[in-house]
């Protein structure tokens, strides 16, 4: 049975004192222990992370953070490398986000570069693929995702995806409160592991493939309920302690 997983990016909000009264309020709600650890996971920006390590150390929480360095060390001014992630205990870290490709530029070789930065550190990365509205319209969403998921089989291997996290999110439903409809996530999921299986059929069939765009506890359940849909990566509502509580429940 593939792992479940529901993951919350944060994106650059927070503050000390809103991020401590969130992050108890997960705890409480998910409990102590090491029972639920692959289930639940916050994503945070890099000046957090300490203050999330401290406060969800021996709780059922994973952390990580939403974007590293390729570069393993130098002069890149600005940039935080792999090694300085796990150091702070961080067991993920998204890649390839498509707000990092729309407004930073990443192309996909330079996201390639971060998965495996991140793999070579030890971290679980979760990379992100995604359509537009003019590609999906185009008639296009399977050639982009598979041309995104490629760029790092063709650098990787197929083998590299079994230490990983696959997300689904089309750019044209992440903070418009548009949602793909569970019908729609299954499709593009049950490709891309088709995609993959056609590499290696046990990392495809191991994967744990989230969905990311507009998820909110109202429609957690029928998305999660897809074969294919194995998790959600959470923006907005991973800031509402009751509605993160909730989507977690539906997976």
């Amino acid at each position: 049975m593939r792992a479940r997983l529901v993951a919350g990016n944060w994106k650059m909000h927070g503050s000390r004192q809103a991020n401590a009264g969130l992050l108890d309020a997960l705890v409480a709600g998910l409990g102590k222990g090491g029972a639920q650890a692959a289930r639940c996971a916050v994503c945070v920006p890099f000046p957090y992370l300490e203050q999330v390590a401290a406060r969800l150390a021996g709780s059922s929480i994973a952390w990580g953070a939403q974007n590293l360095s390729e570069h393993a060390a130098g002069a890149y001014t600005g940039e935080v490398s792999g090694a300085m992630l796990a150091e702070f205990g961080c067991r993920y870290v998204i890649v390839g986000h498509s707000e990092r490709r729309q407004l930073f530029g990443e192309s996909d070789a330079r996201v390639a570069a971060k998965f495996a930065a991140a793999r070579a550190n030890g971290l679980t990365p979760i990379l992100c693929i995604g359509e537009t509205l003019e590609a999906r319209e185009a008639g296009r969403t399977e050639a982009v995702v598979a041309a995104q998921l490629e760029a790092i089989v063709a650098t990787a291997g197929a083998e590299a995806m079994r230490n990983a996290v696959l997300a689904y999110e089309p750019v044209w439903a992440i903070g418009t409160g548009r949602t793909a409809s569970a019908e729609q996530a299954q499709e593009v999921h049950a490709f891309l592991r088709g995609r993959l299986a056609q590499r290696d059929a046990s990392v495809a069939q191991a994967l744990p493939i989230l969905y990311g765009g507009s998820v909110k506890a109202a429609n957690a359940a029928a998305l999660f309920a897809m074969p294919d849909v194995d998790g959600g990566l959470i923006g907005g509502a991973s800031l509402v302690a009751e509605e993160f509580l909730a989507i977690v429940a539906a997976a």
